[in-house]
């Protein structure tokens, strides 16, 4: 990267920063400027909230050209901070190859909130899992999401009864827990969808977590709900569909977990 360029982007025009530190996180290039850094702090922090992302999308959202956030985007594929795949076209589509989109890999995602502790609580809930089986593992899961659920729901008070606007008060929600969570409409209904996930590494050996998590999105949403793909499991998004007329939930927790990655 050259400083002449770092130094164009100084005045972005399309709003505040997402987040600029001053020091360079773990594993960032050697060399980089202040101003560099603080911009690619700036896109991971981006791409987290956002997911699957083009490089026009992130430079208008940035205020920077094609020219400049392509730059920074080749210096952190280098890096192994974000992967870039076809972008998915619902429908038929026009001529030309498709955008790509990029999205942060694991290491990537470390450096929005390094999981300290991962190893720890993989191993209690091992210790857990062999002294008491799985019903052990499934009681701990529900104990760790029901202060979760407590909050969220006091959040979502005034958000009514259809829940498509349940969903949207949850993902505001969640993201003040630290999900960067957003929900869309679909046409066959509705989709929140989770960009970051405090406990991915641990809930990759124990899906427990996200089943209780799971339900916790049906309870709150007041509805049948569907989870698509989760960090865990190795999608870039966890992912949850909201039916459009789903039956309202009576009892228990209906859950159904759909892999779309098959």
């Amino acid at each position: 990267m050259k400083n002449a360029a770092a130094l164009s982007e100084q005045q972005p025009t399309a709003g505040p920063a997402v987040g600029a530190p001053t020091s360079a996180p773990v594993g960032s290039t050697s060399g980089a400027t202040a101003t560099e850094i603080s911009t690619r702090d700036r896109v991971t922090q981006l791409l987290l909230e956002r997911g699957p992302t083009t490089a026009a999308q992130l430079g208008v959202a940035l205020g920077l050209s094609p020219a400049a956030i392509r730059r920074h985007l080749d210096a952190m594929l280098a890096d192994g901070d974000v992967y870039a795949r076809e972008q998915t076209v619902q429908g038929s589509r026009g001529r030309g190859r498709p955008a790509k989109v990029f999205m942060l890999t694991e290491a990537g995602r470390v450096r929005c909130g390094t999981h300290h502790y991962d190893n720890m609580a993989t191993a209690a809930l091992r210790w857990i899992a062999r002294s008491g089986g799985s019903d052990a593992v499934d009681a701990f899961a529900a104990e760790q999401v029901s202060a979760l659920e407590s909050r969220c729901r006091a959040a979502m008070e005034d958000a009514g009864d259809d829940p498509l606007a349940r969903a949207e008060a949850l993902a505001a929600a969640l993201t003040a827990e630290g999900y960067a969570a957003n929900a869309t409409t679909i046409a066959s209904g509705g989709q929140l969808c989770q960009h970051h996930c405090p406990v991915a590494h641990v809930a990759a050996e124990f899906p427990q977590l996200c089943e209780a998590e799971t339900a916790v999105i049906s309870r709150l949403v007041g509805t049948h709900v569907q989870r698509l793909a989760t960090i865990a499991h190795g999608d870039g998004v966890c992912t949850t569909h909201i039916p459009t007329q789903p039956g309202r939930v009576q009892s228990g927790n209906p859950v159904t977990t759909v892999r779309t990655d098959k």
